[in-house]
């Protein structure tokens, strides 16, 4: 995920805004007709005749640098100074619906279940499983969701209760998943339904250059992704123009190539740790922005009733 050096277009922005782009995976795509994909009734809401589609496979590569050395965020210090903060993307949480029923459901994140990080209070302690539905007791919260129409099958869900050290990074956690769950890397963003989403953990590693006690720099971050292409018409059009600044995939830093690519930005944001006007510029939008997406972490969380681990421990210690 280590974007190309030549966009240089984050100098205008805050450090939350920089984070967020650096963050974005662009990932190559191929337009297909809106008529020729299965369950085409799931697209219906989108407004043009194609959809920009995408493999998971592909997916998951734009990780694969970042899993190995950490993605480079640059950031402004308070000083004035500029620095490169590098975290690390762990797989939070995730769940597929595909638009036609393909294997048995089993849950994995049961599995991976540990003692709730050290400073947990009693109440964060309360839930220790993956609180998933299964698609009989998914009927219509508030209206939100049409049930089984627009969930489709629920496929595969995991969510990672490991404290962070005891994690590995996302491009090692899938291909470890895909191993029982063969669709994580096989399926096109085409055979999911538009419920399906991922969460993705930034942990910090390290900045340059190295300055002391800049504890701004400790702060972590949930980001929420749909994994399905059906919200596309939704992105931000500044965002497909800027291929470039992508998280840096499997084929090098920030490819340029002539490559159709669709981007992923978050749809949902959490933070621990990010506190001060350092992450929120008060001359900027971050605090509405922060707000909205925060807000909207919470809402998706809700209607499709999921017990977040990440979320709830986030939530609960964010200072912003």
């Amino acid at each position: 995920m280590g974007g190309s050096d030549s966009c240089e277009s984050w100098r205008n922005m805050s450090n939350l805004q920089s984070f967020l782009h650096k963050t974005t995976p662009f990932v190559p795509s191929q337009s297909l007709p809106k008529s020729s994909i299965r369950e085409s009734s799931h697209w219906q809401a989108l407004g043009k005749d194609t959809v920009d589609c995408f493999s998971l496979r592909e997916l998951w590569d734009q990780y694969y640098e970042s899993s190995a050395y950490g993605l480079g965020v640059p950031v402004r210090l308070p000083t004035g100074e500029t620095a490169v903060q590098y975290y690390v993307p762990y797989l939070s949480a995730i769940q597929i619906y595909t638009s036609k029923s393909t294997t048995a459901l089993r849950n994995v994140g049961e599995d991976s279940e540990s003692d709730s990080w050290s400073d947990d209070s009693e109440s964060e302690k309360q839930s220790k499983s993956w609180d998933a539905t299964s698609e009989e007791s998914l009927s219509e919260p508030d209206g939100s969701w049409p049930a089984r129409d627009r969930l489709g099958h629920l496929y595969f869900q995991y969510v990672e209760y490991c404290p962070p050290y005891g994690r590995v990074p996302l491009m090692e956690k899938v291909t470890e998943l895909a191993q029982t769950y063969p669709g994580l890397t096989s399926f096109k963003s085409e055979d999911l339904s538009p419920a399906s989403w991922m969460s993705v953990s930034w942990y910090p590693i390290y900045h340059i250059p190295f300055r002391r006690n800049v504890k701004d720099l400790s702060a972590c971050f949930l980001t929420y992704h749909t994994i399905s292409s059906s919200f596309q018409d939704n992105m931000p059009g500044d965002l497909e123009k800027e291929g470039c600044c992508n998280i840096g995939g499997k084929n090098g830093k920030g490819s340029t190539e002539a490559v159709n690519r669709i981007p992923l930005p978050p749809f949902g944001l959490a933070t621990y740790k990010a506190q001060g006007t350092f992450w929120l510029n008060p001359e900027s939008e971050d605090q509405e922005q922060f707000a909205t997406l925060y807000s909207a972490a919470d809402s998706w969380l809700k209607q499709l009733r999921v017990h977040h681990h990440d979320f709830s421990f986030f939530s609960t210690h964010s200072t912003m």
